[in-house]
């Protein structure tokens, strides 16, 4: 079937895509594999690109949050994720990339054992019963949800659809050993789908906790730097401000940008943060993405 057929037929073109995803999946569940990350080293962690540049996690405040009903999220170009459930924070987006960190050593689908104490403490959290209550809320948060996601090859045809026909979750569920004090969680294997061919993140952990608290723009910033290579990094400021969900006025935006990009400049993720005019006289955010070897 050929690509010019598809693009007369968009649905048509959108359940071959599903149906392919689902092949992919069955073929992951025949004979369990693990979710094999190149260069996901200890001292990283990563996120798909395509979640990495959506607004699905964003630095919001903690507390009481914007519910989503199918609500399609601000994306790159390459991709379309429409999400129902409570808009994730930057301190989730850590718990749900130690998650992924964790599950690379166990064949995808099956239940992974959670030390809940060792698991807090990797994501620079106490061991109060606040982060316990919190990290069993952001659990419940991650099976709730849900995604469907679209992602597009460079000449626009399909690439795969994921969790139209058949609910895909942040996480496949959860539950907890109240003997043994600890959780078990399990992860879609379909998520190996939007790892594939390379396309994730890899995101510094140390550099990201010597991020400042308060400073979680800074971190959402950080993981979408991490989304390129390119060397020269440029985003448009309306672009990033739907992304970032910054509801305040765009002079308040700009002051918190400034400051998040001065905090990247510290902890050594990127250099000459700057507001500055495009070509076509539009604001955008511009910094240079330095090299991420570990010293």
């Amino acid at each position: 079937m050929t690509f010019q057929l598809l693009a007369q037929f968009p649905s048509l073109a959108a359940r071959v895509a599903e149906a392919q995803a689902r092949a992919a999946a069955r073929q992951d569940s025949a004979e369990p594999q693990q979710m094999f990350l190149p260069g996901l080293e200890d001292w990283l962690r990563a996120m798909p690109n395509a979640v990495a540049r959506s607004s699905l996690f964003a630095p919001v405040a903690r507390g009481r949050k914007k519910y989503h009903d199918r609500t399609v999220l601000v994306t790159r170009g390459d991709a379309t994720i429409t999400y129902t459930g409570q808009q994730l924070d930057e301190a989730q987006a850590d718990a749900w990339m130690q998650l992924m960190y964790d599950a690379t050593d166990a064949p995808l689908g099956q239940a992974v054992i959670m030390n809940r104490a060792a698991f807090l403490r990797a994501i620079g959290h106490g061991t109060s019963g606040r982060d316990y209550d919190w990290l069993q809320r952001t659990m419940i948060a991650f099976t709730a949800a849900t995604i469907v996601i679209e992602a597009r090859k460079s000449d626009g045809a399909p690439k795969y659809r994921i969790g139209d026909t058949k609910a895909f979750h942040m996480l496949a569920g959860f539950d907890y050993d109240a003997n043994a004090e600890a959780y078990s969680f399990t992860i879609d294997p379909r998520w190996k789908t939007l790892f594939g061919g390379r396309e994730y993140a890899l995101i510094d952990w140390e550099k990201r906790f010597q991020i400042d608290q308060g400073q979680d723009m800074a971190k959402a910033l950080q993981r979408l730097v991490a989304t390129s290579a390119d060397t020269v990094q440029r985003y448009g400021l309306d672009w990033l401000k739907d992304k970032l969900q910054y509801t305040s006025p765009v002079r308040k935006f700009r002051i918190a940008l400034v400051a998040a990009m001065r905090e990247l400049e510290r902890v050594g993720v990127i250099a000459g943060g700057r507001i500055e005019f495009s070509t076509k006289g539009r604001e955008q955010a511009a910094w240079v993405k330095l090299d991420g070897a570990k010293p």
